[in-house]
C-alpha cells in the first residue's frame, strides 16, 4: 500500500462518526476526498485493510481521502439501537454538511465527494437545502444512485415492495432498528427512522422531505452543480437500475455531467452490478483509473 490508515471521530450533536483517514505516502492533489456509503452498507465498501477498493486506491495514487461510516452504521457511535434512532432529515442537516465543512476547514480546499447508492440521493438533498456549501465542493461522483425504484419486476417485488418497505417496518417495531445484518439482507443495521423515511421516496412519492416537507425538487431545479461523474452498472437490474439512474440525474439537473454505463459491451472488463461496481478486482484497471486521472484534470 501506498497510504496509511487510521481512525477518529467527528462529534455532531450527540453522537460521533467514524471517519477512516486514507493518507498518502506521496500526495499528489490539492483536493481531499470524502467518500459517503449507501442503505445498509458502511465505509468499508469503500476500502479494507489490505489496500482495496476505491478509497485505497485513489490514496496510493496521491489523494487524501476519507471513508465516512453515517450515524449508528460502521465504526460510529453508538450504534443503530432502539435507544439511539436517528433519521433521513438528521443525515442530510446534519451528518452531510459537517463532513463537508470538517474536510474543507482542514485541507482548506474545496472536496470531492463520493457517493455510493442512496448516499447520492442524501447528498444532492443536502447540497439543494444548503446551497452555501457549494462552493466548498469540488465535484461530486455517484455509483448507482437512485432516488426511486421503478424497474425491477420479480426482484423488485420480493426484495423492495416486501423486504424492504413492508417487512422492515416489522423488523423495525421488533428490534427498535433495522438488523439488516443479523437477517442477511445488508452489511449493516440501520436505524428505524432512516428506514420508514425512505419508503415513499423509493415508492415514486414526490422529492420532499417526510419531515418538513422541504421541496427538494424545486431546490435543486435553481442549483449550478459542479462538475460530476455518475455510473451505473449494466448488471445493476434492481438497487440502482440504469433507468433509474437516468431518471434520479433528470430530476436533479445532475444530468448535465457526465454518465458512464460499466459492462463490457462499453469496453470494461466485466459486466459490474451494483455493488462489484466498486469491489470487483478489475475496477480498478476499469472505471478506479478513470476516476483518478479525471480527478487530477478538474
Amino acid at each position: 500500500m501506498q497510504h496509511h490508515q487510521q481512525s477518529e471521530w467527528l462529534t455532531v450533536a450527540d453522537y460521533q462518526l467514524h471517519l477512516r483517514q486514507l493518507t498518502p505516502v506521496q500526495p499528489d492533489s490539492a483536493y481531499p476526498v470524502l467518500m459517503l456509503h449507501g442503505a445498509i452498507e458502511n465505509s468499508r465498501i469503500f476500502y479494507n485493510e489490505k489496500g482495496r477498493g476505491l478509497g485505497c486506491f485513489l490514496a496510493d495514487h496521491g489523494f487524501y481521502v476519507t471513508c465516512a461510516d453515517f450515524a449508528g452504521r460502521g465504526l460510529s457511535k453508538p450504534k443503530a439501537s432502539r435507544s439511539f434512532n436517528h433519521s433521513q432529515q438528521q443525515l442530510i442537516c446534519q451528518d452531510i454538511p459537517s463532513l463537508i465543512q470538517h474536510l474543507q476547514q482542514q485541507y482548506q480546499q474545496p472536496v470531492v465527494v463520493i457517493a455510493h447508492s442512496w448516499a447520492g440521493v442524501l447528498l444532492a438533498a443536502s447540497l439543494a437545502r444548503f446551497p452555501h456549501l457549494l462552493p466548498k465542493v469540488k465535484a461530486i461522483i455517484t455509483f448507482g444512485s437512485k432516488r426511486t425504484i421503478r424497474v425491477g419486476g420479480f426482484k423488485k417485488r420480493l426484495h423492495i415492495d416486501w423486504v424492504w418497505n413492508r417487512l422492515s417496518p416489522l423488523l423495525c417495531r421488533l428490534y427498535g432498528y433495522l438488523p439488516a445484518k443479523q437477517w442477511r439482507f445488508g452489511a449493516d443495521n440501520e436505524p428505524a427512522q432512516y428506514l420508514l423515511d425512505t419508503i415513499g421516496w423509493i415508492r415514486g412519492h414526490a422529492f420532499t422531505d417526510p419531515t418538513d416537507g422541504f421541496d427538494y425538487a424545486a431546490a435543486c431545479a435553481g442549483l449550478s452543480w459542479p462538475a460530476s461523474w455518475h455510473f451505473a452498472a449494466i448488471n445493476d437490474q434492481l438497487l440502482g437500475h440504469p433507468l433509474d439512474v437516468q431518471a434520479f440525474l433528470a430530476e436533479t439537473g445532475l444530468n448535465k455531467g457526465r454518465y458512464t454505463l460499466l459492462g463490457k459491451a462499453q469496453g470494461h472488463h466485466q459486466d459490474y452490478d451494483h455493488i462489484s461496481m466498486l469491489t470487483h478486482p478489475y475496477a480498478s484497471k476499469d472505471h478506479f483509473n478513470e476516476v483518478m486521472l479525471w480527478l487530477k484534470q478538474i
